[in-house]
């Protein structure tokens, strides 16, 4: 049987959220920002045991690239989007496996025997989130698994790729071999700066990847803290500027500008869609005070919704405010959920 012609193929790390609010303690006892992503440290290791005993916890299919990938297929039709990233062979794999297929999104998970699949918890405290990832078994992906009978046809026949900047911190080989099979075949890369210690401590795996990355998604931030990272000359909080600055930098296939996408939350998204090209700015239509219940994932929604945009054919303006309508819809859920039944946003 062939296999099936997916329009947008994701990678990233698979993971569980565990969600809970009023976070505050937690905050102070294991020293974290009420908005901020980390990957965990041994201090932060008893937290994910004592959410389950002591909180009430909201389980929800996470990961950036699968967060995306869900939103993405949430516009879709059925078989447009397929994921992977290493999962174990556990139960917090099954709940991610019912969670996709509930929304409709393929997955090409690497399973590993007897390791844990990865999780985060999601520390919720009035409209801010704090993030305190484990990989476990999501670091442990490998390159034979794209190249495998299985997924390498997947690939071959994918438009369009997206990765997620965590992915970079064990990965970066895997990501940049994609990447260049993308940028050789003329076909469409996205990478997602996903979190600002990304930009500031993993530089270099940036770098790396860039020169085959046709779509950079990142938030202000991330922008800044890239800025820093790469002694941008000028004011560390001009977006326009350091838009410019790397739609600029090097490509590996001339004939596909790069563009770059800022997000601001509920302030206005930058585009810089090719280095001669001016910035146009899109407002957002921010939700009132009470109707946002949870910021968490807000960020993968937008990229969700511009991929999913972008798949159909949209034009890059378009697909920018497509992913507005997700981010909001998202922010009216808790955690990266969507609507159902299903709104139409296309």
């Amino acid at each position: 049987m062939a296999a099936p012609t997916y329009k947008l193929f994701c990678l990233g790390n698979p993971l569980l959220d565990m969600q809970v609010t009023n976070g505050e303690g937690l905050l102070a006892k294991y020293g974290l920002k009420a908005n901020d992503a980390i990957l965990a440290e041994e201090k932060h290791a008893p937290i994910y045991d004592e959410l389950v005993k002591e909180h009430k916890v909201t389980y929800v299919a996470g990961g950036a690239s699968q967060n995306a990938a869900r939103g993405a297929a949430y516009i879709l039709p059925p078989k447009s989007v397929v994921y992977t990233g290493c999962v174990g062979d556990d139960e917090l794999a099954e709940q991610l496996k019912a969670a996709n297929a509930r929304e409709g999104l393929d997955e090409v998970y690497q399973v590993k025997k007897g390791d844990k699949t990865g999780a985060c918890a999601v520390v919720i405290t009035g409209h801010h989130r704090s993030l305190v990832t484990t990989l476990r078994v999501a670091e442990k992906f490998e390159q034979s698994h794209l190249e495998s009978p299985k997924v390498l046809p997947l690939i071959e026949a994918a438009q369009v790729f997206y990765v997620e900047g965590y992915f970079l911190t064990h990965g970066t080989t895997i990501v940049e071999w994609l990447a260049k099979k993308s940028s050789a075949a003329n076909k469409t890369f996205v990478l997602n700066l996903s979190a600002p210690f990304i930009a500031q401590f993993f530089t270099a795996s940036v770098k790396q990847v860039l020169p085959y990355t046709d779509i950079l998604i990142a938030n202000e931030s991330e922008a800044e803290a890239w800025a820093t990272a790469t002694n941008f000359p000028g004011s560390k909080t001009d977006l326009t500027g350091i838009a410019k600055a790397i739609v600029s930098y090097e490509k590996a296939n001339p004939t596909r500008e790069r563009i770059v996408i800022f997000t601001q939350g509920a302030k206005e998204t930058h585009l810089v869609a090719g280095p001669k090209a001016e910035a146009k700015i899109f407002p957002v239509t921010a939700l009132k005070d009470e109707e946002i219940v949870d910021t968490n994932g807000a960020g993968d929604a937008f990229a969700g919704g511009f991929l999913g945009a972008y798949v159909a054919g949209k034009s890059v303006e378009e697909s920018v405010l497509v992913g507005h309508k997700l981010g909001g819809m998202c922010v009216g859920q808790v955690g990266p959920q969507y609507k159902w039944p299903k709104v139409q946003v296309l």
